[in-house]
């Protein structure tokens, strides 16, 4: 069974899904969207950030390093990645927490426990547990035993997906799915490709099936600026959810934050914004009335 690091776990979360919920963020992803706000999540495989403010410069992590591999600069600790292993001796030896590791190996069942400690938030609010990312479906036999433990234990169950994987593995997974939080981000294959790095037709395809075998599903549209709100992208993805069959799903409009900045520079890469930029309130008005005009029930946010 392949099994994805675990590299966040959020708890009292409240726009993953209804109620009060608790997020668990697989890492890996076959996409690369450019205003990713959690570039961790695309590696499946463990990373190292640094950050610089933190640091003291106590050197416990130099001189813990078994490869050498880390050096005290002007501007702070340099890691030579031709020799370090990421073995995470560094981080633990961190004082300031300026070093640390992304993603670490858990069990099923100790994601279960973990959840279970939440359960009465569940109750209280009609929440429950979201498995998000990266994308799940990457590790879909992992990701149906986690469902399934919790199904078991009456727990409500939210996939926040990309509906990139194949539509038969997103079936299996549907089985033991409450709800799918489902991700469209342009409904333009060529300019999908351009910002996402894949092509959406399996995406577009994947969600007809969803709505077509009436799984419940709420479809999350990020709105970015010089990406995906002008008007012609707008009208596109309302008229192509007011064409699908049955109940038409909700909508949630995310308007574009650069949140994700300090993480990238954590990590060491550069960010590069590609020209995006936030909406305006009025500009995020008019795509809500964009999608009401087609019939949609949207709201912004969650």
């Amino acid at each position: 069974m392949n099994q994805p690091l675990i590299f966040d776990i959020k708890r009292y979360a409240i726009n993953d899904g209804p109620g009060i919920r608790i997020t668990i963020f697989f890492k890996g992803c076959p996409l690369s969207c450019r205003w990713c706000h959690n570039p961790e999540s695309q590696s499946p495989a463990q990373q190292k950030f640094y950050t610089a403010s933190r640091c003291i410069g106590a050197r416990d992590c130099i001189e813990i390093c078994p490869n050498d591999a880390l050096t005290l600069t002007l501007e702070g600790i340099v890691t030579d990645w031709d020799l370090c292993n990421l073995c995470g001796k560094c981080a633990d030896a961190c004082p300031t927490k300026a070093i640390e590791m992304s993603g670490r190996f858990y069990s099923t069942d100790e994601l279960l426990k973990i959840i279970e400690k939440e359960r009465a938030h569940f109750e209280q609010s009609g929440g429950g547990v979201t498995i998000s990312g990266g994308e799940p479906l990457m590790f879909s036999e992992y990701l149906m035993e986690l469902l399934v433990l919790c199904k078991q234990a009456g727990i409500h169950t939210a996939v926040d997906t990309s509906g990139f994987a194949k539509k038969e593995t997103l079936l299996r997974v549907a089985e033991f799915t409450d709800l799918f939080l489902y991700d469209l981000k342009l409904t333009d294959p060529v300019q999908h490709k351009k910002w996402t790095g894949v092509e959406n037709k399996l995406i577009l395809e994947n969600l007809k099936v969803l709505v077509d075998k009436k799984y419940p599903v709420n479809i999350r549209v990020p709105l970015i600026k010089n990406v995906n709100a002008d008007e012609r992208n707008l009208k596109e993805t309302a008229h192509f959810i007011s064409g699908l069959n049955g109940n038409k799903p909700f909508v949630n409009l995310l308007p574009y934050h650069p949140i994700g900045r300090g993480k990238y520079k954590k990590m060491g890469v550069a960010y590069d914004s590609y020209g995006m930029e936030e909406l305006s309130e009025k500009e995020i008005e008019h795509a809500v009335q964009v999608f009401r005009a087609y019939g949609i029930k949207v709201e912004v946010g969650g």
